[in-house]
């Protein structure tokens, strides 16, 4: 017992020092977005506890209450049905689940990540004056590409975006499938090669924080991580002018060389990015002589009619 004592008093402390390095990012976001699929997990999870609780209460009230050693506890061998309790028993759970049901179907179409964003923040509607930034996506192995179309910029590990913007991703990947995921700004969403998908997000205060890969790659995916930074709409600006002054060109030769396989890379950025090049990703064709894959689908329907 003096050992159990003591054990209670050095693993509560170690505990609780354990626990003050988490970052709870996914409860606490920045983004708009990111709340309010915070705020439905909370709820699909108090929902879920309202049934989740009760029962493992009654379940240690029952165990107590009719232990073999009670005595005055009722004793019905031969009581089969209940009514009453069969309803509580299939009503209870069958309304959580219409409740949940209702709660999944309005954030599948609200939090849809091609779905452009509505507002920037509660009461605070998108309008004419908020001009999307427009980033574009793509994963390698094992570090991640971020192209500004607009600013005619490029980094690598580094994302940074305005607050209270709406920021357009479009997303692909290099080799194999990967998940953008930055918890700051929205969920996770797959980049595949030869697809694009999209994500919409907004952050609503200055961050400094990480997005990663959230789906295995290989040999590098646990260094597979960036910076991701929040900035205000002048500081923005700053960075952009910042990465502009550098000396360093993006081209398709310099992305053949980019994408080849390497770890913990560096943060890395090009003042001038190939207008084409994004294009070129998706459609898997950076290299000299590789046709195009919308090309070639364009191809194919007027080829199948010259032989009607």
């Amino acid at each position: 017992m003096r050992y159990v004592s003591r054990f209670r008093n050095y693993i509560f402390p170690a505990a609780l020092l354990l626990l003050a390095g988490c970052n709870s990012v996914v409860l606490n976001p920045s983004g708009d977005v990111a709340a309010r699929q915070r705020d439905l997990l909370v709820h699909s999870t108090m929902l879920m506890l309202l049934i989740i609780v009760p029962v493992i209460a009654l379940t240690l009230l029952f165990a107590w209450r009719y232990r073999a050693s009670n005595k005055a506890a009722r004793y019905e061998p031969d009581w089969h049905d209940s009514t009453r309790l069969e309803l509580v028993i299939w009503a209870a759970p069958l309304l959580i689940i219409i409740c949940l049901g209702a709660l999944t179907w309005l954030g599948t179409h609200l939090l849809d990540p091609y779905r452009p964003l509505d507002r920037i923040a509660p009461g605070q509607p998108v309008t004419e004056e908020h001009k999307p930034v427009d980033v574009n996506v793509v994963a390698l192995d094992w570090k991640w590409l971020f192209i500004y179309p607009e600013h005619g910029i490029a980094t690598v590990n580094e994302m940074a975006v305005p607050i209270d913007t709406p920021i357009r991703m479009r997303i692909t990947a290099e080799s194999v499938m990967n998940s953008l995921y930055i918890p700051e700004l929205a969920g996770q969403v797959y980049a595949m090669p030869g697809m694009e998908t999209k994500l919409h997000g907004v952050l609503n205060r200055p961050v400094t924080s990480q997005g990663f890969s959230a789906n295995y790659s290989g040999a590098g995916f646990s260094g597979m991580r960036f910076a991701f930074r929040g900035l205000t709409a002048s500081d923005f600006d700053q960075w952009v002018q910042q990465v502009r002054a550098g000396d360093d060109a993006l081209t398709r030769a310099g992305y053949l060389q980019l994408a080849k396989p390497s770890e913990n890379e560096p943060v890395r950025h090009y003042a001038r990015v190939d207008d084409t090049l994004y294009h070129a990703i998706v459609n898997r064709c950076v290299a000299p002589g590789t046709p195009c894959m919308d090309q070639m689908m364009a191809h194919e329907p007027m080829h199948a009619r010259a032989h009607e």
